[in-house]
């Protein structure tokens, strides 16, 4: 009879978070269900936190898997007043306290922008509000002739304020001359940007770009007339689109602002309202929205058998059966249906009224979901407000000295 075995005096250690390698608590944090609720995790845990600040690669592969973060809109009129804010509720997750959480640190008023005007300037002029995109809300003051430009993150509370443009940039009277501003975003840096200024006059247009580090306006030597050019742009990966309806041919003008050159490509047949956007995947798109039967169609950039990029029409989708579920209360017969942005693959519309209620919606053109976002007023201009990848899970230079 054989002897009974000893026990063993090794027990397991148990697993704790100190045991898990960075890998596998990044393909956990993946399953997270939004950036809100990647925040509040990560900033719990010193762990999660190097984990996710120690790869770019993570911040991709996020990005990729989950819907942009919308928290609400600003809406602004023509005027140069305080934009009013439109916060998102989302069905189903009224109860969200990640969502809710970032909205009360977000910073609706906008109150660490310094006054427009000096003591010597006209008590008329404001801050007029000029685009909302990665995080960021671009104002200038005054419209005409401006002086001061401001970049504001009203989630960090980040203010970058700006002396506006030298009057070299444009070749009318700068008195009497507006200009459009766009944030560049850097494509390395999540947490560096320039200024782009257009001016708007009728003929030949000096570009500008202001770098925050040098706090200087580069001027582009070479004129260029967007005179055709719509209101409606995109800025992605450095470059500058905008969409241009013209008596001769519709076409697409594109700026590279490393270069400061212009090159175009061509439009599909959307008629004057087209929008202009990414995909999920990162690629060019454009929408347009039809008023009288709620339609919205889409196209894309794709690549043909020949290898070169043409505008293929994705299909035409119909609103009307969607928006009754949505139970919106539409009473007009002909309802206002506008493109205002598209962003990773959401189209977000705005439905106007000639009484309320007019709403916000998204709709996924990956899915074909429509979603009611927020009740909005009858403001002329509304930017949806995205959350940004948070300063707070960047690492800093010398965070990243040590990771490395």
């Amino acid at each position: 009879m054989a002897p009974p075995r000893k026990k063993s005096s090794h027990q397991s250690t148990p697993t704790t978070i100190l045991t898990l390698s960075d890998d596998l608590l990044r393909e956990v944090l993946l399953r997270l269900p939004s950036l809100p609720t990647l925040v509040r995790a990560a900033l719990a845990c010193p762990a999660f936190l190097r984990a996710v600040r120690s790869s770019p690669a993570f911040r991709r592969r996020f990005r990729d898997l989950h819907s942009p973060t919308i928290l609400g809109a600003f809406l602004v009129d023509d005027e140069p007043t305080t934009p009013t804010f439109a916060p998102v509720r989302l069905r189903g997750r009224r109860s969200d306290p990640d969502h809710a959480a970032a909205l009360r640190g977000l910073d609706v008023f906008l109150t660490r922008l310094p006054d427009a005007i000096d003591e010597d300037e006209d008590e008329d002029e404001g801050w007029s509000m000029l685009g909302c995109r990665d995080g960021y809300v671009l104002l200038v003051t005054p419209r005409w002739n401006t002086k001061k430009v401001a970049v504001y993150d009203p989630l960090t509370g980040a203010l970058h304020l700006f002396p506006g443009p030298p009057d070299e940039v444009f070749t009318a009277d700068p008195e009497y001359t507006e200009a459009e501003f766009h944030v560049i975003p850097s494509e390395a840096d999540d947490r560096s940007f320039r200024v782009l200024c257009v001016p708007k006059e009728d003929g030949g247009k000096q570009i500008a770009v202001l770098s925050p580090d040098t706090r200087e306006w580069q001027i582009s030597p070479t004129p260029w007339s967007l005179q055709d050019a719509d209101n409606v742009k995109l800025v992605r990966n450095g470059l500058v689109y905008w969409a241009c309806y013209s008596d001769q041919h519709d076409y697409i003008p594109v700026l590279n602002t490393a270069t400061m050159q212009f090159s175009q490509t061509g439009m599909p047949p959307t008629g004057p309202s087209g929008v202009l956007g990414e995909t999920k995947d990162g690629k060019l798109c454009l929408a347009r929205a039809h008023d009288g039967n709620l339609e919205l169609m889409v196209w894309f950039l794709r690549a043909g058998r020949d290898g070169v990029d043409k505008w293929m029409k994705n299909r035409t989708f119909q609103m009307v059966d969607a928006m009754h579920k949505l139970a919106l209360n539409i009473v007009d017969e002909c309802p206002s249906l506008n493109v205002v942005a598209i962003v990773g693959g959401i189209v977000y519309l705005t439905i106007h009224q000639n009484e309320p209620p007019n709403w916000l919606l998204s709709f996924c053109i990956e899915t074909r979901e429509l979603q009611k976002l927020c009740q909005i007023t009858t403001s002329e201009f509304c930017y949806p407000y995205i959350m940004a990848w948070p300063p707070t899970l960047v690492p800093s230079k010398t965070t990243a000295a040590l990771c490395s």
